[in-house]
């Protein structure tokens, strides 16, 4: 087994922080834009969808995209073992991607999105079982661990859409004489999206071995081995009560995970769609005169935020004052602040006079700022700390298939996301973001409200 007991932590964590923040790119780069390629006119080079039926493609396809996980971690640990799931995943979204950049019609958004689906399927629940699988059970370093590999996700969520909304708005669009977009490049945006998911591939299948060793080779087969701790090994198939427990636990954060993930998964389209149209967006620089900034670079706002502040949070759950933290009151904290964010909207609704449809009429984008800002220390609060404990909880036998039921919270949540949006046009934007913000302050003071229960339930799992 390739564990390490000491202070430092294991090399096999950098090489899947690489992997996934290509992976990330791959998604987050397509994510970015794919809402604007769905509502853009052909003309503009989109799809001429309309907003309510794109916002529900939008949130279907995000949903998918963790719900296919459930099905690809129990291959995994069952037939394929973790290493050969990932690479079968990296692969499947590569070709996805190619697909969205290759038939610009329906039939290959549907195609390519189904791809990225199974694709996802198999990488998403193994690649964050094997972070995991690096450290013991009981390992204070995990936490931190978990916040290293998020910052991973988060580079490449980074980087993806200045990439994309560069090729998509400046190199591969087609501009007026007076510099105006008259067609935008989104399909080769698909394209550098599918390359970085080849080079994440590449990386992973070069130097696996090196830093993994057997690591993940093997599926666990329900009999104890591939696993990150031998005195955690099952003597028998049944769980025990403690373990059935400690499942409950997992369950109880999964359910209010999905509100959590509700929320946040705006950004990819209520907020996108309001940034589009609402926000000021025009800057006035005085070598180039004005430049207006692409919508999809917003997208890389809340990930910049995570690169800058995930170390932080990593230092401070090593230290004791961070290790003594209940788990339930870290991800509770992370959902009131999430709903706190969602006020620094409503402040950009009201600067605008509330719900108007005047596009002339345009709100700070310091504003956008502030709520990523917030939801950024949201989510540092709740979804590493959430990956961590999913670990730590997990029977063995069971690591990769809880870590799919993990993600299957984000498949409600954003399917639940996308009814929210489509209900913006309707509803006003103002609205939509009072409801979700104040719904999601009240599950985090519920959340809060449990932890000596759920700390019960966990027997030193914490």
């Amino acid at each position: 087994m390739n564990i390490q007991t000491n202070k430092k932590h294991p090399k096999g964590i950098y090489l899947l922080f690489t992997i996934e923040m290509w992976e990330r790119f791959s998604y987050y780069g397509m994510r970015g834009i794919l809402v604007l390629y769905l509502t853009k006119s052909f003309f503009e080079g989109g799809l001429a969808i309309d907003v309510q039926t794109a916002s529900l493609i939008y949130g279907f396809y995000t949903g998918f995209v963790y719900f296919t996980p459930l099905i690809g971690g129990w291959l995994a640990d069952k037939y394929l073992g973790q290493r050969k799931a990932i690479n079968i995943g990296a692969f499947t979204m590569m070709v996805g991607q190619i697909v969205l950049f290759a038939v610009n019609s329906h039939a290959g958004l549907y195609s390519g999105l189904i791809l990225l689906i199974l694709g996802n399927g198999f990488f998403k629940p193994n690649i964050a079982t094997l972070v995991g699988k690096l450290y013991e059970i009981n390992d204070h370093r995990r936490d931190a661990a978990f916040s290293i590999f998020y910052m991973g996700v988060n580079l490449g969520a980074f980087l993806a859409p200045l990439v994309i909304g560069l090729l998509s708005d400046d190199v591969f669009a087609t501009k007026n004489e007076a510099g105006e977009i008259i067609s935008y490049g989104y399909r080769y945006g698909f394209l550098a999206s599918g390359i970085g998911m080849l080079l994440g591939q590449t990386v992973f299948v070069a130097f696996a071995k090196k830093y993994l060793g057997k690591l993940g080779l093997e599926p666990a087969n329900g009999n104890g081995k591939n696993l990150a701790s031998d005195k955690e090994k099952p003597v028998n198939d049944s769980l025990t009560s403690i373990e059935k427990q400690r499942i409950s636990v997992i369950f109880i954060f999964f359910l209010f995970s999905i509100f959590f993930w509700a929320g946040f998964e705006q950004a990819g389209s209520s907020l996108t769609l309001y940034t589009d149209k609402y926000i000021e967006r025009t800057l006035h620089l005085p070598a180039v005169g004005q430049y207006v900034i692409p919508t999809a670079w917003f997208q890389s706002v809340g990930p910049l935020f995570i690169v800058l502040l995930a170390p932080l949070f990593s230092m401070f759950w090593m230290s004791k004052r961070g290790r003594n933290i209940p788990v339930s009151i870290k991800m509770g904290t992370g959902m009131v602040i999430l709903g706190v964010g969602f006020f620094c909207m409503l402040a950009a609704v009201a600067q605008r006079g509330g719900d108007i449809d005047d596009v002339t009429v345009k709100a700070s984008l310091w504003w956008l700022v502030l709520t990523y800002f917030l939801h950024t220390i949201g989510e540092l609060c709740l979804s590493p700390v959430g990956l961590s404990v999913v670990t730590k909880l997990s029977p063995p036998k069971f690591a990769s298939l809880l870590m799919a039921v993990w993600f299957l919270s984000s498949f409600f949540a954003n399917i639940l996301a996308g009814l929210l949006a489509s209900y913006v046009e309707s509803l006003g934007a103002g609205k939509i973001f009072l409801y979700i913000s104040i719904f999601v302050i009240i599950c985090g003071f519920a959340l809060i409200a449990l932890n000596k229960t759920i700390s019960k339930m966990m027997h030193g799992g914490s």
